[in-house]
């Protein structure tokens, strides 16, 4: 089973079939919402609104170890996440997608690690040199290929706390650390899933260009809802098409 953390659009009953609503609880808590199992192209699949169904949880403030581990209690084998970014660069251009190969963690409040103590004289400190699955990546690429979706096939992402978006010196400076993309949710999910044994990849969607450049109007959230919902059946077209290709390295 893959899980599937993002997932606008893709609960739709045309695309998921057989579906089935699950109510998880872990010792973590609860997920950010109920998950709903079923097929996509054959393959079971788990899907989990990040933010909520109503997208009513801001990014600092969900829990991502419940979302993690709720997927890994219901057997899935690897995460696939969506989310919106803004662009760092002007040839990732609304609409694009990025498959993502790197993050810089600059969060400052969230709960990135399922240990609170270690065992005695075995500490647990997770390898996070490539922390976006290749197997996956190379799946989502293919997919996008497949489809002639305007992608590309590296970026790095930089996770803010949020739930603000940049000031023009946090943009300017994000840049200048080899940042490609924003956004406030991949980075802490990211570590959670490699600490959990869990392959992860992400496919990100280009939405607006932060406060970057000065001949593009700074991002608003009614921006990245309107090129996000106008983009989202790329994604959705992106993960049925990759969905088979992932069963068989999952």
């Amino acid at each position: 089973m893959i899980g599937i953390i993002g997932g606008s659009g893709l609960d739709n009953p045309d695309i998921l079939k057989d579906s089935k609503e699950r109510e998880v609880s872990t010792s973590y808590g609860k997920p950010s919402s109920p998950i709903k199992t079923g097929k996509i192209k054959g393959v079971d699949v788990a899907i989990l609104a990040r933010h909520g169904r109503e997208h009513t949880i801001p990014p600092t403030h969900v829990n991502n170890k419940a979302n993690v581990a709720a997927l890994k209690e219901l057997g899935c084998k690897a995460i696939i996440a969506t989310t919106a970014v803004g662009s760092l660069r002007k040839d990732i251009k609304r609409g694009d997608l990025v498959i993502l190969d790197q993050f810089i963690d600059f969060t400052r409040r969230r709960d990135v690690s399922f240990h609170e103590e270690f065992e005695p004289h075995n500490p647990s400190h997770a390898a996070m040199a490539e922390p976006f699955s290749k197997e996956l990546r190379a799946a989502l690429i293919k997919a996008c290929e497949e489809l002639k979706l305007p992608h590309h096939k590296t970026g790095t992402v930089i996770t803010i706390e949020g739930s603000r978006f940049s000031t023009k010196a946090e943009s300017k400076m994000f840049r200048s650390w080899g940042a490609d993309v924003i956004n406030m949710s991949i980075a802490p999910e990211c570590i959670l899933a490699n600490e959990a044994g869990m392959p992860y990849a992400a496919v990100a969607m280009s939405t607006d260009y932060d406060c970057l450049f000065d001949d593009v109007e700074p991002v608003t959230w009614e921006d990245v809802f309107k090129v996000f919902k106008q983009n989202v059946d790329k994604v959705t077209s992106l993960l049925a098409r990759a969905a088979p290709k992932i069963r068989m390295k999952a």
